[in-house]
């Protein structure tokens, strides 16, 4: 099998790996556990870890509360916000292509009383900046634009964003689960103020995550989505995940020295990919080629089902887009929203490589889609 859907998940580094393990057997201990060793020795663990993860991102350790994934945290964050702040507003802006986390989310606050705007996007997939400013009311309290699109990998200008909703006063949410360990994302450069993550993006395990939430300048506050014990500051009460959260940490710190070189290696594997199958005609890349991510292209192949070239691609690891929409059959909302006609998107492909993908892989990926698009036209 050859893997292409890095986007979706990716392996663990057998680093990571090795750092987890003694903490489901003989670091077993409750990091709550506050009478004894075992329970210190979890709470350091846990400590670390989060300096990791501010380190990666440029936050301060005690900014940084651990969740079970990004979507928890997305959560968290926006209804967070949403109670705490109906004092201020019931506003929040949003943009079209978020992630079905962010979308989900603010269509049930939209059930509480909460007015959302959905910007729309251009055909390579970017916000209007002067629309996003006009957007913005008094009873606006959130911003939320993710880092880098999940299914085109198209970077929206943060920085330029952040100065806009702070002149505002609102605050900026940032959803940067593809981009964190894979592109430079500094919270303090960048001016965001709740940033999530997930630790099975950038080849850490599942089921582990955070939320970033600034302190000062401004400082954000939120309300529990979990009650019972007073965990993380109060705001995602349980007893902690140790061996994911030494795991996210290892990952930070891994991503941290080794994700440039990486990002250089794979975007050179990528462009070789891309425009060998652009040489096959009436093929086109979705989305913006300037601003993306180095490991993604979304491609689509025109007179192509893409469920049917996927199909018969078995020993390919591909996706037509989001995992997490994999299963409703329709176009992706990504693709619609950039204005791409549902003939075109509905013969769409994503992929997305990783730091274990090889040049021998991809020749093999090239020389197998080339046969079968033969094959489907002939």
């Amino acid at each position: 099998m050859i893997y292409l859907d890095y986007n979706s998940t990716t392996p663990v580094d057998s680093r990571v790996l090795e750092a987890m393990l003694p903490y489901f057997t003989e670091k077993f201990g409750n990091a709550a556990s506050k009478t004894h060793s075992f329970g210190w020795v979890a709470e350091a663990a846990v400590e670390q870890a989060r300096e990791r993860v501010g380190k990666l991102i440029n936050a301060i350790p005690n900014e940084i509360i651990f969740t079970s994934g990004a979507t928890e945290a997305i959560n968290l964050a926006l209804k967070g916000v949403f109670e705490n702040y109906q004092s201020k507003g019931n506003h929040i802006v949003t943009v079209s292509t978020e992630h079905k986390a962010v979308l989900d989310t603010c269509q049930y606050l939209e059930t509480k009383g909460a007015q959302v705007t959905y910007l729309p996007v251009n055909r390579e997939g970017l916000i209007d900046l002067n629309q996003l400013s006009n957007s913005i009311t008094q009873s606006t309290i959130l911003v939320c634009v993710m880092y880098a699109n999940n299914e085109t990998g198209v970077i929206q200008p943060i920085n330029e964003i952040a100065k806009i909703v702070h002149e505002k006063g609102s605050i900026f949410m940032c959803d940067a689960t593809q981009a964190v360990g894979k592109i430079k994302v500094d919270v303090e450069s960048d001016g965001i103020d709740l940033l999530s993550l997930s630790a099975h993006k950038m080849y850490g395990p599942k089921g582990i995550g955070s939320l970033f939430v600034r302190r000062k300048n401004p400082r954000v506050t939120l309300s529990p989505l979990i009650h019972g014990g007073g965990h993380e500051r109060g705001l995602r009460s349980g007893t902690l995940n140790v061996p994911g959260i030494v795991g996210l940490g290892k990952a930070c710190e891994i991503a941290e020295k080794e994700m440039w070189d990486d990002a250089t290696r794979i975007s050179q594997l990528r462009t070789m990919l891309e425009q060998k199958l652009l040489d096959i005609g009436n093929v086109f890349v979705n989305g913006s080629i300037k601003n993306r991510l180095p490991n993604v292209t979304n491609l689509s192949f025109s007179g192509i089902k893409a469920d049917s070239l996927i199909a018969q691609l078995p020993d390919i690891a591909v996706s037509s887009g989001s995992a997490c929409t994999s299963a409703i059959a329709e176009p992706s909302h990504v693709l619609k929203a950039m204005e791409i006609s549902d003939e075109m998107a509905y013969s769409s492909i994503r992929f997305s490589l990783g730091k274990f993908t090889t040049k021998e892989e991809i020749e093999i990926t090239l020389g197998k889609i080339k046969e079968k698009i033969k094959e489907i036209k002939s």
